[in-house]
């Protein structure tokens, strides 16, 4: 059985909390067609993983599991997430079918289930499921979130990964965001707006028919103008996915943060 995180008091693996302080392997074919009182104080992280600026008086949900350390809250109030949601449809210009619109797994090219696109600083690249990707350059609505991301968390990105989902029929496979680029030890910010959609993790121990063991998946509800922190090592250990809904028809556009390196030849 799956663990549901949601909107309400949440179970054992997430408390609520302040957050004081604070890389994708290849995806895998999709089957369906990705209290009120003084709060008590996070435990504290080891110092190569937290964030630069304290955060005051914001409330965070702390997603905890074996090898998963996560951070949940909203980032944006409705009206601003609206009004963001809106410019993005208008903005973001997605990568056109091609190359950079299919994935490359297990020996076969796949179509992907949605729109896709990567914005960043020049002169970076970034490669996963056999596509190289070069970002193209920011614009002021997503140097915008990028800047209200850092001024929460302290946390600096240089580099996006889109994904607009047209409806619950668009999805995103199993996977881990651990691509060689990627700054070691380095949280990724996904910051979600349109519809609320399902995010599932997955231990790398208990997928497949045949599991080494078992270990309960995390299920959590992604809302519209909320932030969603995945910290070090959760990565490493956790897969996570964004399953099909069929009935839901409403839109849904995600926004990867990342801190990437650039890489020498040879690297």
């Amino acid at each position: 059985m799956e663990k549901f995180i949601v909107r309400g008091p949440l179970k054992t693996t997430a408390t609520k909390n302040k957050r004081k302080s604070p890389g994708p392997e290849r995806e895998e074919a999709d089957s369906g067609a990705e209290g009120s009182g003084r709060s008590k104080k996070r435990p504290k992280l080891d110092a190569s993983h937290q964030s630069k600026t304290p955060l005051v008086g914001a409330s965070w949900k702390h997603i905890r599991a074996e090898g998963l350390n996560c951070d949940y809250r909203i980032l944006f109030n409705k009206a601003e997430a609206d009004r963001i949601f809106q410019e993005l449809e208008k903005e973001v210009e997605y990568f056109e079918a091609g190359e950079f619109t299919k994935l490359h797994i297990f020996g076969k090219w796949h179509n992907i289930p949605r729109k896709q696109v990567t914005y960043g600083d020049a002169g970076l690249t970034y490669t996963y499921s056999g596509v190289t990707f070069s970002p193209k350059p920011w614009i002021p609505v997503l140097g915008h979130i990028r800047d209200q991301i850092q001024l929460t968390t302290g946390d600096t990105f240089n580099f996006v990964l889109i994904n607009r989902y047209k409806d619950g029929h668009d999805h995103m496979g199993e996977h881990r965001d651990d691509e060689r680029e990627l700054a070691p030890r380095s949280p990724i910010a996904s910051v979600s707006f349109g519809a609320c959609r399902d995010f599932v993790f997955r231990h790398k121990d208990s997928r497949g028919k045949n599991p080494s063991r078992y270990i309960e998946a995390v299920k959590l509800q992604l809302e519209h103008g909320s932030l969603l922190m995945m910290n070090f090592p959760t990565n490493r250990y956790w897969y996570h996915s964004l399953p099909s809904r069929k009935k839901l028809l409403a839109p849904r556009i995600n926004l990867t943060f990342r801190n990437v390196m650039a890489l020498t030849p040879g690297q």
